[in-house]
């Protein structure tokens, strides 16, 4: 599911990007990159926390720049769980996220799905919310930082 994006006018070419739908036997090189610098390195989240097993069966979506760099990820579970979202600091703010759960939102409106979920950490809501999340839980810790459930229902699918 190639999508090509530029967030805001006047970029340069290398301030593009795209989002491809991957798996993880053929991009986890650049999945575990991106995601080892946002979740390990910067959150300081365990890495036996991190890699919980999940990625072999699940989808990815994989954002490249221009350049071919991976930027930023997201994980597919079955049944309409959204996980693993992370964007590499220099690339917050340009659409990148924003682009990431636009595709994820599609691939389960394609597969039918009606509840779309994802634990969000707090600082995040608000942006969750902007595509239709609403929070479905109270906050709680995971891997030291504070979360929320969200999910966001299709009601042409309910």
């Amino acid at each position: 599911m190639p999508v090509t994006a530029n967030a805001r006018k006047g970029l340069t070419l290398q301030d593009h990007f795209n989002i491809e739908q991957v798996s993880w036997q053929t991009r986890a090189p650049q999945l575990i990159a991106v995601r080892e610098a946002v979740f390990i390195v910067e959150q300081k989240v365990p890495a036996g926390l991190e890699w919980d097993g999940l990625d072999e069966a699940a989808q990815h979506l994989l954002a490249f720049n221009a350049a071919g760099e991976a930027i930023g990820c997201a994980r597919l579970l079955g049944g309409g769980s959204i996980g693993r979202m992370a964007v590499l600091k220099p690339w917050r703010g340009s659409g990148v996220g924003a682009a990431l759960l636009k595709a994820a939102i599609a691939y389960y409106q394609q597969r039918a799905l009606p509840v779309i979920t994802l634990s969000a950490q707090v600082h995040a809501i608000a942006f969750y919310e902007k595509f239709g999340f609403k929070v479905c839980s109270e906050a709680y810790m995971d891997a030291g930082i504070l979360h929320r459930d969200m999910q966001r229902i299709e009601p042409s699918l309910v």
